[in-house]
């Protein structure tokens, strides 16, 4: 990604006036692990405001394998702010400083296989409240923005959402599920985007993510196209500065259920600097997204791991996420790549 290629300012970590589009997005995300005990989990609050609504994900996950949960769409009647349904994100300092909270109930599921299934999970799991208090500052540059040009490719796609920013973090805070408290020390990484979004506009996406306590850290992500070829993008963390990645190979090690269980990733970057890295999802949320178009159903697979990922025998915790289309004969677009 070249930076001169997108426009970024201080304005951009606050909410942008909509676009036309009846499915314009607009999204603020992140993730939290404590650096010692590895907890956390990630958050997201995705404004469709010409849809009078918005998308609230929150997904915990419990030092015992257990994952806390809630997914809702609340109503929403304009684009101000990220603030619905119990979840709220709080600029503190633009680019600097990032708040987020969570006030509500969360489903416990303690087989996560059960997310396969979500409306009866959710019929039968046991609910309990949660409060959630993060502070999130950062320690990278930004990187991304909104291209300059109508030839600059976005870091999605410009299908998916045109302006796009994101950036590794340290976190500190809590979580408090139940009689069950949870502190968060440690590292994370966050992102904005805005424009218009389908998620099954979305082939298949392979992204990795994590900090480590030494300062270091990563966003490694792989996306196929309609035509079936793929881009590689992302950054090394080093020394404080982002390193373009200008290539990387990632071999996934695959359960049964086709889902990822381990992966090894060599990366090269930019400025000459490799690394091997290596990856075990300790917990995997397997969850859906569905839509119709044209009287047939569109559905894609989102598998979001917490994962502990060990570079130089250093070890950080974060997220892989995989992303596909489902054909109908079930098959994933992406699989076993």
């Amino acid at each position: 990604m070249n930076p001169a290629d997108f426009r970024l300012d201080r304005a951009d970590e606050f909410p942008h006036p909509a676009g036309p589009e009846p499915h314009f997005n607009e999204s603020t995300y992140a993730n939290a692990f404590d650096a010692v005990t590895g907890v956390g989990g990630w958050l997201r609050l995705g404004n469709r405001v010409n849809e009078g609504r918005a998308e609230l994900s929150v997904c915990l996950y419990l030092p015992d394998g257990r994952i806390a949960v809630r997914f809702s769409r609340p109503r929403i009647e304009n684009n101000l702010a990220f603030d619905a349904g119990g979840l709220r994100f709080d600029v503190v300092e633009p680019m600097r400083r990032l708040d987020a909270a969570y006030e509500g109930d969360v489903f416990i599921v303690t087989n996560p296989d059960d997310l396969r299934t979500p409306e009866k999970l959710f019929a039968e799991a046991p609910r309990l409240p949660c409060s959630l208090a993060w502070q999130l500052t950062t320690i990278s540059p930004q990187h991304g923005g909104e291209p300059v040009r109508d030839d600059v490719q976005t870091m999605y796609g410009r299908d998916f959402s045109l302006g796009h920013f994101n950036q590794h973090i340290a976190a500190t805070g809590h979580f408090t599920i139940g009689d069950e408290h949870f502190p968060i020390n440690g590292h994370g990484w966050r992102d904005h985007s805005w424009g218009p979004r389908w998620w099954t506009n979305i082939i298949w996406y392979r992204l990795f993510l994590a900090a480590f306590p030494d300062g270091r850290g990563f966003m490694i992500h792989r996306i196929a196209g309609e035509d079936g070829r793929t881009r590689r993008s992302g950054v090394l963390l080093m020394d404080g500065q982002y390193h373009e990645i200008t290539d990387f190979d990632a071999i996934t090690e695959w359960t049964d259920q086709q889902d990822p269980a381990a992966m090894r990733i060599i990366v090269r970057t930019e400025t000459g600097l490799t690394a091997e890295i290596r990856g075990e999802v300790l917990s995997l949320a397997p969850l859906r997204n569905r839509r119709e178009e044209k009287g047939r159903e569109l559905l894609s697979r989102i598998a979001e791991g917490h994962t502990r990922f060990t570079w130089d025998g250093v070890v950080g915790y974060g997220m892989t996420e995989y992303i596909e289309r489902v054909a109908e004969d079930g098959s994933l677009a992406g699989y076993p790549l």
